[in-house]
């Protein structure tokens, strides 16, 4: 049964949070009327507010928010008499409309709106649980750090393009320009008239500090830039082009810092939580992955009853819409993006690494399967077997699983060769 039909709530409180102020709907269960206040987004503001409503209802208070985090959801945490529940925008959103065709938004009105859901509708709301602070930390950096490899993507991306524009060479003589080398390089000799300037000796040296000591690779590269002709002799073009570059690479060199700085910490945190092994021993999963994964399935195990919830929170399970004798299946748009983004991409890593996976992924693009469906398909398969060792807090083992599909008589192993190790 849902905590909002057990618990006797002596107040339920609506919030419409935005940066500088919040607007609050107030209703006691013995009074039909509903109050408004507004306060401002001020620390000793929020925690005066919290402590006037402790002294007034006592607790537990039920609250509505459409955030589970956040800077208004932390300042609540602080106080005990606090129960958030945590309301879907979109769900908020399509409230209104129903009763507001017109699109008509109002603060005041979304905050009354909170309170109405949770009270007529309360089987649909389950309180924010936080989860214990160290993985709750983890969470905050394995998130970040993401973020920071999308800045990185930015900024490579846009360094890329203004190289085509007077330096098109450069990117043919590396494979990654993500890379401290390439970054040195670029800062070092900035155009190409500069790089065929410079002596033999002189980028010998460059190279083989930088740990590049293939000797074949390193006389076609020096023997490239000798030969290169420039695509353009127009300073016009060079001149702010050098200078867009070098602030670009300046800024991929903090990026790169700041990953290895995010690298460091989650190396630190993650190993010391107790499921840490049921994730650092998966195929493909990695240093990178296996705390996202460690974060995604998270360690309240009552929180998804079974594989399937996860699956449809995620937003890897696909949606089917029935109208008349239209049938349409498509993926889920509602949904954590860095959740379903962490499933997907550990699934794609799994290909080469898993055997079963890999015949699976195989299958799937026999059918005419893309490869974003194909993946997001053995994504979803995937998470049935993690839930059930996450579950039973058992390590995944490849030997076991083949063996599990063979006595089942699985499609997926017939006609396929067995790897030796199973």
């Amino acid at each position: 049964m849902d905590v909002l039909n057990q618990t006797s709530f002596t107040a339920f409180i609506g919030i419409d949070w935005a940066d500088s102020k919040h607007d609050i709907c107030i209703q006691s269960p013995d009074i039909s009327e509903r109050e408004f206040d507004v306060i401002s987004h001020q620390v000793e503001r929020i925690d005066e507010w919290a402590l006037a409503m402790r002294q007034r209802f006592g607790s537990p208070i039920a609250v509505a928010v459409e955030l589970s985090k956040g800077p208004i959801v932390y300042a609540l945490q602080k106080h005990d008499c606090f129960v958030i529940f945590p309301v879907n925008p979109s769900t908020l959103a399509r409230y209104r409309e129903a009763f507001q065709p017109s699109r008509a938004k109002d603060d005041p009105t979304d905050a009354e709106l909170a309170v109405d859901l949770i009270v007529r509708h309360p089987e649909r709301f389950k309180p924010l649980r936080p989860q214990s602070v160290e993985l709750r930390m983890l969470a905050s950096l394995v998130e970040q750090r993401r973020n920071i490899v999308d800045d990185k993507i930015r900024i490579t991306n846009r360094l890329r393009s203004v190289l085509k524009q007077y330096y098109p060479q450069v990117l043919d003589w590396f494979d990654h320009i993500d890379t401290p080398l390439f970054c040195d390089f670029i800062t070092r000799w900035p155009t190409l008239i500069q790089a065929k300037r410079a002596r033999t000796n002189t980028l010998k040296t460059f190279f083989n500090t930088h740990n590049m000591r293939f000797p074949k690779v390193l006389e076609t590269r020096l023997k490239a830039i000798k030969t290169a002709i420039p695509l353009t002799l127009d300073d016009a073009v060079i001149i702010p082009h050098r200078l867009q570059a070098l602030v670009l690479v300046e800024q991929l060199k903090i990026t790169l810092d700041a990953i290895k700085q995010y690298d460091k910490e989650i190396a630190e945190v993650a190993p010391k939580h107790v499921d840490y092994e049921l994730f650092s021993s998966l195929p493909g999963a990695g240093p990178s992955l296996a705390p996202r994964l460690l974060v995604a399935f998270g360690e309240q195990r009552e929180r998804y009853q079974t594989a399937s919830d996860l699956q449809t929170y995620a937003g890897v399970a696909p949606v089917t819409e029935r109208s008349g004798k239209k049938l349409w299946v498509h993926w889920r748009w509602q949904c954590p993006t860095f959740l379903r983004q962490t499933f997907v991409e550990w699934a794609a890593q799994t290909i080469n690494k898993s055997f079963w996976a890999g015949e699976y992924y195989q299958q799937q693009r026999s059918k005419g399967c893309t490869y974003q469906a194909a993946v997001r398909a053995l994504a979803f398969k995937w998470i049935r077997i993690l839930y059930r060792c996450w579950k039973a807090r058992t390590p995944y083992n490849e030997s076991l699983y083949l063996k599990a599909l063979e006595r089942r008589g699985s499609p997926l192993l017939k006609g396929m060769r067995k790897p030796e190790s199973a």
